[in-house]
């Protein structure tokens, strides 16, 4: 009987300690106990209506690495992903970090009038060994259907919970075209738009319609404001220079994959502008 009791006493004990932090008692609401008495925190009774989603971005990543690799990269290294989704079929899609919480996956990184896209953006990356160095080209590799397939779940997912406009799914090299890559140019952002309804991607008679439209005329402060104004972080320094040719290339692997070498021509420049007209008017 003294066991008992004993073991009543200790737990009532645990209780009050427990008690000494904040208890839900419903959704929306809690109670903040300490040993003065207790606040009551209600949640129900009133809503504002000025509020939105912190997760205003998906971002598309290759891990550049096989799965053991980027497991541990990605849970036991200053690098993470709300997401990971394996090069094995039969494998889920690995949640790593909740999703209310800023995983550290886009670095330095900006998209329109936003910096810092880990702060309001979910991450996915995609096991994918990314590109090898070939006579000083990069050759990227495939990505499997199913492998996509897993992909457009997950992100259909995330848009519908969490209203994610179509101009705000990119990828890395998107957000940070100065120094990375990813997905690449083998990563299907028309399939994924097509099939899925993902993303963007311009529409060919817009395409057609602009085609004339690039000549020895068209300048390069030009050309910098239409990609400034598409999204992408770019200062418009009036010449052809490095960090152009960078942002370029990152458009090119996202909306011109045929063709990725950084040199803005009719083809490339038609296709910005009628993504432009569809999606920045």
């Amino acid at each position: 009987m003294r066991i008992i009791l004993k073991r009543i006493i200790l737990l009532f004990n645990i209780f009050l300690i427990l008690a000494g932090c904040t208890s839900i008692t419903e959704k929306g609401s809690r109670v903040i106990n300490t040993r003065s008495g207790s606040e009551r925190v209600d949640g129900l009774t009133y809503n504002s209506k000025g509020q939105n989603f912190r997760q205003r971005f998906i971002i598309l990543h290759y891990t550049v690495s096989d799965r053991e690799r980027s497991i541990d990269l990605l849970t036991n290294k200053d690098v993470s992903s709300h997401y990971l989704i394996t090069d094995r079929e039969n494998e889920p899609i690995y949640y790593l970090v909740d999703e209310n919480k800023r995983a550290w996956h886009a670095g330095v990184s900006s998209w329109g009038n936003f910096t810092n896209l880990n702060d309001n953006s979910i991450g996915i990356e995609i096991v994918n060994k990314g590109f090898i160095l070939k006579d000083g080209k990069m050759e990227f590799y495939r990505y499997p259907s199913w492998q996509i397939h897993k992909t457009a779940v997950l992100v259909q997912d995330l848009i519908k919970r969490y209203e994610v406009e179509p101009q705000n799914i990119l990828g890395h090299s998107d957000i940070a075209p100065q120094r990375k890559q990813d997905p690449g140019p083998l990563f299907p952002w028309e399939e994924l738009y097509r099939d899925y309804g993902i993303g963007m991607w311009y529409d060919e008679t817009d395409k057609e319609k602009y085609k004339d439209a690039f000549d020895n005329r068209i300048t390069p402060e030009e050309v910098q404001k239409e990609l400034r104004k598409f999204g992408y972080g770019i200062a418009v320094s009036k010449v052809y220079d490095e960090q152009t040719k960078n942002v370029i290339t990152a458009f090119q692997f996202h909306f011109r994959q045929n063709k990725y070498d950084g040199i803005m021509d009719a083809e490339t420049f038609a296709v910005l502008k009628a993504l432009n007209e569809k999606y920045k008017k």
